[in-house]
């Protein structure tokens, strides 16, 4: 057994889910520090449940944190917050892709599948799948040594008026915004045009390939949409 297959599996479900959280919450937003604040409002917890566990982890050698600093991952913390990643993501996939789960579903049942499936079943849903490179919502599948590509993307709340742009990544937190997203085909890999931005209403309007229709989004659906843009 390695030492990450050790960890995993001396670790709680709660640990797992805190490492996996500290780990997508950094590769969102690489500048934004991860604060006991902003890990109890993603993990539905109040401050001091939050700040135990981080101790907690501290303890166990899982993440590094100095008082008003960040929090960090050590190395093993990482890999294994990147097997939950994988094992998360190769899951949605199956979800979506085997299961005939929508984009907006998958999310809740990985999440309780992840703890449970071994590795040997993981492994095998990768291999069924054909070894994606990404899930239904763009998010890079960390490989089995814990490689994870970073897609080369930018928010589209950051794109200037007229840009082309393809989506490559669309975050899955909230299921209702995922579900609008599909209705007007904004979803991976969907050719794009930036058309307009009006920064005092916190609105960018835009047009799928395709359509000719112009979408407007504010601010938390721009966000949450990050896109690749075309090379002057």
């Amino acid at each position: 057994m390695t030492a990450v297959s050790a960890a995993k599996a001396a670790a709680s479900t709660v640990t797992q889910d805190y490492l996996k959280v500290i780990w997508t919450a950094r590769e969102w937003d690489a500048e934004e520090p991860v604060t006991t604040t902003m890990l109890a409002a993603r993990m539905g917890v109040s401050a001091s449940t939050a700040s135990e566990a981080i101790k907690r982890l501290a303890d166990q050698g899982l993440v590094r944190h100095a008082p008003y600093r960040s929090i960090e991952l050590t190395e093993t913390g990482r890999r294994l917050a990147l097997a939950m990643v994988r094992r998360h993501r190769l899951l949605e996939t199956f979800l979506v892709v085997k299961m005939g789960y929508g984009w907006d579903e998958a999310h809740d049942d990985a999440e309780i599948l992840e703890h449970a499936a071994s590795n040997q079943f993981i492994d095998r849903v990768d291999e069924i799948l054909g070894h994606p490179a990404a899930d239904p919502h763009g998010d890079p599948i960390p490989s089995g040594d814990g490689t994870v590509a970073r897609p080369a993307a930018v928010p589209l709340s950051t794109v200037p008026a007229p840009c082309r742009a393809q989506v490559v990544r669309i975050s899955d937190a909230d299921p209702a915004m995922l579900r609008y997203f599909a209705t007007v085909g904004l979803v991976p890999e969907a050719q794009v045009t930036v058309v307009e931005r009006r920064d005092y209403a916190g609105v960018i309007g835009l047009r799928v390939a395709g359509s000719d229709d112009v979408v407007s989004l504010g601010g938390v659906a721009a966000e949450a949409v990050w896109v690749a843009p075309e090379q002057a």
